[in-house]
């Protein structure tokens, strides 16, 4: 069974970033620039964010973080965000998701510009993802073809069954995966999906994005799969010190039936950090 470690793979791509940086550097062109807005304490998304600013320092990115407190009004982000839309100095920013309830996400996501949307979320690049074109794809899924591209998965004419339908993930990658030269035939599946077993172990590709700790289990796998496994979940264990352990959305021991299986952690989480600086050398240049 191979490991495809996101984690090894996610660092040779930030090793040739730095490459091209560096080499911005030598012809007098500044360093790409990326902003983050991180709103209120969440612990998760504090990790996150935590884990993009140290990946701009291992490849060059002035990075910028702007904290706002969780109680801030709509009114408020979306001045923080016009500015981050008009500083040249800038090439890409996120908003960090997800946002305090009281605040209106898709606004948030519509108000940044679509080319210093470096999460691929903005509709109009999510529209151009659709079709094809040129843009910035979502972060995870782009991280997830790569992963495959550089891993040597045969996609071609191959069964690949997405489990999860969200628009950062679920739905992007199924459309990812049957594009011309990835030539794979997608079913995507979700929450109402009658007989959901019956459909994934049909799955010579199977991607799990539905983040509920470890509900797809080994006999829900096709015998000799990639697996790629997106769900990262806390779940209580006595035997850490923390009291909790992370886990994805496939069990374990799925690693018994599967050909190849994305570690959790370790997997598609560095590869989404990866192709995040990937999509702000884009910007930037």
């Amino acid at each position: 069974m191979i490991h495809l470690d996101g984690k090894a793979t996610s660092l040779e791509i930030q090793n040739e970033i730095s490459e091209a940086v560096q080499k911005r550097v030598r012809q007098g062109i500044r360093a790409p620039h990326l902003a983050a807005i991180l709103v209120g304490n969440n612990a998760a998304s504090e990790v996150y964010v935590g884990h993009k600013i140290k990946a701009c320092e291992r490849v060059g990115f002035s990075s910028t973080l702007v904290r706002l407190d969780e109680n801030i009004r709509q009114e408020q982000l979306l001045e923080e965000i016009s500015a981050l839309n008009e500083n040249e100095d800038i090439d890409g920013f996120i908003v960090q998701l997800p946002l305090p309830s009281h605040l209106n996400e898709l606004e948030v996501i519509e108000a940044i510009r679509p080319e210093k949307d470096v999460d691929g979320f903005h509709p109009i690049n999510a529209g151009k993802m659709m079709l094809g074109l040129p843009g910035f794809a979502p972060a995870t899924p782009a991280g997830i073809m790569e992963l495959i591209r550089r891993w040597g998965i045969e996609t071609k004419g191959k069964h690949a069954v997405v489990v999860g339908r969200s628009h950062i993930v679920g739905t992007p990658i199924s459309v990812m995966l049957s594009r011309p030269g990835i030539d794979a035939s997608v079913t995507l599946c979700h929450s109402r999906t009658a007989d959901l077993a019956s459909i994934t172990r049909q799955a010579d590709i199977l991607v799990v994005a539905v983040g509920r700790a470890e509900m797809i289990s080994p006999d829900m796998i096709k015998k000799g799969a990639v697996v790629i496994d997106v769900g990262m979940n806390s779940i209580p264990d006595e035997s850490r010190k923390s009291g909790r352990r992370l886990v994805g959305d496939v069990a374990r021991n799925a690693q018994d039936v599967a050909g190849a299986l994305t570690p959790v952690p370790g997997g598609v989480g560095p590869m989404t950090i990866a192709a995040l600086l990937l999509n702000t050398l884009k910007a930037a240049n």
